[in-house]
């Protein structure tokens, strides 16, 4: 047994010490994609019409910096034909608006002139189910032992809707996403819960409910499946195979990645007890 497990012992070593050597790979770096943040929340109980829209860009694996798009022209047109137009930030890659208009139902078309190029999408304003509770759970998670936070709803019977969590904590720097769709509780009560095992007294948990459209429900699902549900929210560093619904109707090969989405929201600050 002995003169078996020397050897391997320094066979074990030496591959060890060889797994120290640094390898620097020299991937190629694709022309940069235009990369749309594009949320439009309206939060209950708000007038809605302030709105930012954020523009940045795809950059190399190893650069560190995320580059933002400025001189771009943004606006959203409405049924009706009404132009909200979105004035840059300077230095920020952000667009703003103080007078948008939200209307459940409605249907929006954004569109984006950049670097000669015009971007569009086109999407329908969704509602949501509000809030009624907050509960947490002491006795939660796999273990029967972690702190769980539940935010409750009452489905809308006779409709097919589809939800966007997201959950902040302030015990980690991430974001958590998740998605629902009703066809398993049509018409009854349910809820979002948090999914940090970690949570103590004194934590705060900053979480929304958004209604979303089954186009971007779908979208999310495969998002979330290639990144998983924790990130620094889902346009930070999108996967070049998920696309959204932003075409670029000038040169449709240079597509845009993110994606242009409007819903009801309904946010809840709680505290850990």
């Amino acid at each position: 047994m002995k003169k078996i497990f020397f050897p391997f012992i320094i066979l074990l070593i030496g591959l060890c010490s060889s797994c120290e050597e640094v390898v620097d790979l020299k991937l190629n770096t694709a022309a940069p994609r235009l990369v749309v943040e594009a949320s439009i929340y309206w939060i209950k109980e708000s007038s809605g019409n302030a709105q930012k829209i954020k523009l940045t860009t795809t950059t190399g694996y190893y650069d560190t910096e995320i580059p933002i798009v400025t001189g771009a022209n943004v606006k959203i047109t409405n049924s009706e034909n009404t132009i909200f137009n979105f004035e840059e930030i300077p230095n920020s890659g952000e667009y703003a608006c103080t007078e948008f208009v939200p209307k459940i139902g409605e249907t929006y078309t954004l569109t984006i002139i950049y670097n000669d190029e015009t971007y569009v999408a086109t999407e329908v304003f969704q509602s949501l189910a509000p809030i009624t509770r907050v509960e947490q759970n002491n006795e939660g998670g796999f273990t029967g032992k972690d702190i769980e936070v539940k935010a409750y709803y009452n489905d809308p019977a006779n409709e097919d809707n589809f939800y966007l969590y997201r959950y902040q904590y302030t015990n980690e720097a991430t974001i958590s996403y998740s998605i629902d769709d009703d066809r398993f509780f049509q018409g009854n009560e349910f809820f979002s819960n948090s999914s940090n095992d970690d949570l103590k007294a004194g934590d705060v948990v900053e979480l929304m409910h958004m209604g979303i459209s089954q186009q971007y429900y779908n979208y999310m699902n495969i998002l979330i499946d290639n990144t998983g549900s924790n990130s620094g929210g889902p346009f930070q560093t999108p996967p070049a195979t998920v696309r959204g619904n932003i075409k670029n109707i000038t040169n449709p090969q240079n597509y845009a990645l993110g994606y242009f989405a409007l819903g009801e929201t309904d946010m809840r600050r709680y505290v850990i007890q």
